[in-house]
């Protein structure tokens, strides 16, 4: 492969409401990196330099985040705009299917997209993100789970853009190297997540996928009754049929195992790698071995073409 093909290049796609920023490396089948909150594209950077030699590795800043567009309504961060937002980069880079990896909301958006769109879903790769239904059920029947959840309901408070944006962002940074983080970022990467945070409206559009979404521990009967129609639904609703891969950090503080916990009952072709000593931050914490995972499930890396 020619050296140019592995160089990081960044670019943008222009959809229907919302233009997109993405880091890319190599070239071939798509591979798509969808980070979480509070992150953004460079959450990927050891996949993209690792998997880049095999694959066009992509990772987008999710709509609200960064140097991507920032809708200013609730609505906008639906699931359903989330996951068409997928559909439409990867249209826009030439693919119609892809290999397809995410931690933390964009796992969410991730299982929601392999739901909607098994036809465009090689395989899935969902590190420390829980079903829908699953979680669902989790926050109905399990203390532990609702109580490490508790967060999720201060994220949805009007005044959470200036408790998170207070002292320099200390509230984030605690939240990515606290709860037993073996993550040691350098000053050079505390300055990138800072700049990407202080990007005007990034804090109220990652915000908003919280505030928009019915999955965090109840605060009144309607609510409670919301989350059991998820975790009660039929199963086709929330179903997904494609080869897929989770990937675990068991000493996750915010979102527990039980998450594994019947989640056969929804994907039909499940392998789970559980990683004892990882966090929710595995990613970062364990590069080589999340890498070796993902590539031993993908499988014949050397392939090019869609």
């Amino acid at each position: 492969m020619a050296a140019q093909d592995t160089e990081l290049q960044h670019g943008y796609v222009d959809l229907k409401d919302v233009r997109l920023h993405y880091a890319s490396r190599g070239q071939g089948r798509l591979m798509l990196f969808l980070h979480g909150f509070p992150e953004f594209w460079a959450a990927w950077e050891a996949q993209l330099s690792f998997f880049g030699a095999h694959f066009q590795a992509v990772a987008p800043d999710l709509r609200g985040y960064n140097l991507s567009s920032k809708p200013p309504a609730i609505e906008q961060y639906h699931i359903k705009a989330l996951t068409a937002d997928i559909a439409g980069l990867a249209d826009q880079l030439g693919h119609r299917t892809m290999v397809l990896v995410a931690h933390d909301w964009g796992g969410g958006v991730a299982w929601a997209f392999a739901n909607r769109y098994p036809d465009r879903v090689e395989k899935l790769i969902i590190i420390n993100s829980p079903h829908p239904a699953i979680f669902a059920r989790e926050l109905l029947q399990n203390p532990e789970q609702r109580q490490a959840s508790g967060y999720m309901n201060q994220l949805r408070e009007p005044d959470a853009e200036r408790d998170l944006s207070a002292d320099h962002y200390a509230f984030l940074m605690q939240a990515l190297e606290a709860g037993g983080s073996r993550w040691q970022m350098d000053d050079g990467l505390r300055r990138r997540y800072i700049e990407a945070w202080s990007q005007p409206g990034a804090l109220t559009g990652g915000l908003n996928y919280y505030r928009v979404s019915p999955l965090h521990p109840a605060a009144s009967p309607e609510e409670e009754n919301v989350l059991r129609q998820i975790a009660r639904a039929p199963r086709d609703l929330f179903a997904v049929k494609v080869p897929t891969l989770v990937i675990w950090g068991e000493e996750d503080h915010a979102l527990l195992t039980g998450n594994l916990e019947g989640l056969e009952a929804y994907v039909d072709q499940l392998t789970i790698r559980r990683i004892p000593d990882g966090t929710h931050w595995v990613v970062h914490e364990q590069p080589d071995r999340v890498n070796a995972l993902i590539a031993a499930f993908v499988g014949d890396i050397g392939q090019t073409g869609d």
